[in-house]
This record gives structure tokens, C-alpha cells and sequence, in this order.
């Protein structure tokens, strides 16, 4: 259970437990109960909406190279703040950084399985991510859960928060309504690298990948999802609310998963092509180099 939802289940007028003892109960701290969280101004907002499109197009910038692109379209802004706000949402840029440091012992990180593998069938190789969707007044996360192959997506979940939790109801919820994949591929997130979600993977017995550190080619076909909701749905709509944004993705997902052809699907959708059994022979035998299919 994420740690929002359970915020929700503290009832301030309990008549036998305390507001201490429920939050004891529930394995979150007080003070995180009383946080109210301050809300970026309007202009802080807008800013973040502007980053987020200029990185679906430029998945490389960094902060330094966000700032000097932001300065060239009239938008001046300092680093330490576009760093702090790419921070905020999630985005890092696509270049290899140096690892500096061992990760925590229960934070392994696992070897990438994809490179020369052919993927041509449902359930064999599933993948996820989170990403940043803006509204008018606020912004939310998203994770999907996604079958290579088809790239029908299984599951989805938003939150207000990047915890743990709401990626592993997404997870759970693909699981109990298709089954296993056979590899399931993550970035090297802490989200996905900790036990909370690589452990539910392990008990099912599932192979773990990730893509090398920075590298979002790596998960190239969610990273295309996310660019295809945004202008397709997102941006268009510019939702008010929580509850708003949450409807609109439904649909979208609804219409992408069942109405929007792929040509890499032969014409079928991803519900089409993730209810067939074996679809070598019209995807074709080991995907393209990532690069190219990219540049297509």
C-alpha cells in the first residue's frame, strides 16, 4: 500500500486512537501525516511543462544544456533551479555517468538481457517506467507496465509522489490479469531497483533486467509511449485535476491499446497482436538495431 494511501486511512477524531498510535499502526511517521506539501507557483509550473517538452525532443540535455536552450527561446533561468526541477520530475539526461559508489546490498543492480535477444512473442519480456505528466494547477507520476512485443500496455498507476508503492500495484495488477513475462525490464531507478519490487519479480520467478545507467534507448518503446500521451492527450487537454488527468489517460490508453494501429504490428493493435500466440512471421525476426528505429 503506498504511503499516500495510507495518510488516507488516519482518521483525526478516532475515539480510541490516537493520531500517534494510528500512524505507528500504519508504518509512517507523524510528521509525515502533517506535511502539507507547498504547491509550485503557476510560473514554476509552466516552466516545468517547458521542460518536459523540450526533453521529449532532446532526451540528452542535462541541466547545463536545458538552461542555455531555455535562454535561446527567452526563457532565463538558473541552473541550480532547472536542476532542482528536472530532479523533481524525474528526468535525467541519456549520457553514461562514472559509478561512484557500491549500490546498497538490498538495491542490486541486474544485468541487461535484451541486447541481440529476439523478441517476437506476448510474455516474453515486459518493461516499465515512470514518467512526469503536467496539469493546469499541479502535476502527477505515471508508471506503465508494458509487453515488449506488443506494447500493450498491462497496467497503470498515477500518484502524487515517486514511493514505491503505486509501482508495485501496477505490477501486481499486470501479473494477476496476464500472467508472467518471462524478463522483465526496468530502468536502474530506485523505484526499481529496491526489494519491494524486485522482490515480487523473484517470487514469481521472473528474470530481471536493466538498462544501462542513463540509457534510454535501452527502453526505447516506453520511452515512445510516453512521448505519444503527452502530445496525443496531455498537452492537448491541459487538465485541472487529479481526477481529470486520470480519466483522460484511461481513455487514451484505452484507445491506444485497442483502436490505434502499429506498423510494426503489421496494422493490428497491441490487444490484437498480444492475443496471438506466436507473430514471428509478420513482425519479422530480431528487432532492428535500437538506433535505427529510433531515427526511423
Amino acid at each position: 500500500m503506498s504511503v499516500e494511501r495510507r495518510q488516507e486511512l488516519v482518521e483525526p477524531s478516532h475515539a480510541k486512537l490516537s493520531i500517534v498510535r494510528q500512524c505507528r499502526l500504519l508504518s509512517i511517521s507523524r510528521s509525515t501525516w502533517y506535511y502539507k506539501p507547498v504547491p509550485e507557483s503557476e510560473a514554476t509550473l509552466a516552466l516545468m511543462q517547458m521542460i518536459d517538452t523540450v526533453f521529449l525532443d532532446c532526451p540528452w540535455y542535462g541541466s547545463r544544456q536545458m538552461v542555455r536552450h531555455l535562454g535561446r527561446i527567452g526563457h532565463e533561468v538558473g541552473r541550480h533551479r532547472v536542476r532542482r526541477l528536472m530532479a523533481k520530475m524525474g528526468l535525467a539526461a541519456i549520457y553514461q555517468r562514472p559509478r561512484t559508489s557500491d549500490p546498497h546490498p538490498e538495491h542490486r543492480i541486474y544485468p541487461y538481457l535484451l541486447r541481440k535477444l529476439a523478441i517476437t512473442r506476448p510474455n516474453h519480456v515486459w518493461c516499465t517506467d515512470i514518467t512526469y505528466l503536467p496539469m493546469r494547477r499541479g502535476f502527477l507520476y505515471l508508471v506503465a507496465i508494458m509487453d515488449w512485443a506488443t506494447r500493450k500496455v498491462l497496467a497503470w498507476r498515477v500518484s502524487n509522489t515517486m514511493d514505491v508503492g503505486f509501482c508495485v500495484e501496477a505490477l501486481k495488477e499486470a501479473l494477476a490479469r496476464y500472467g508472467k513475462p518471462e524478463i522483465f525490464n526496468t530502468d536502474q531507478g530506485s523505484q526499481f531497483t529496491g526489494f519491494a519490487f524486485t522482490g515480487v519479480l523473484q517470487a514469481a520467478n521472473i528474470k530481471i533486467s536493466m538498462d544501462g545507467r542513463g540509457r534510454w534507448m535501452d527502453n526505447v518503446f516506453i520511452e515512445r509511449l510516453w512521448r505519444s500521451l503527452k502530445y496525443e492527450c496531455v498537452y492537448l487537454n491541459d487538465f485541472e485535476t487529479g481526477s481529470d488527468l486520470r480519466k483522460g489517460v484511461g481513455r487514451w490508453f484505452d484507445y491506444y491499446n485497442n483502436h490505434r494501429p502499429h506498423s510494426t504490428l503489421a496494422g493490428r493493435t497491441p490487444t490484437e497482436a498480444y492475443g496471438q500466440i506466436d507473430f514471428s512471421d509478420q513482425v519479422g525476426h530480431a528487432p532492428p538495431d535500437l538506433k535505427t528505429k529510433l531515427a526511423a
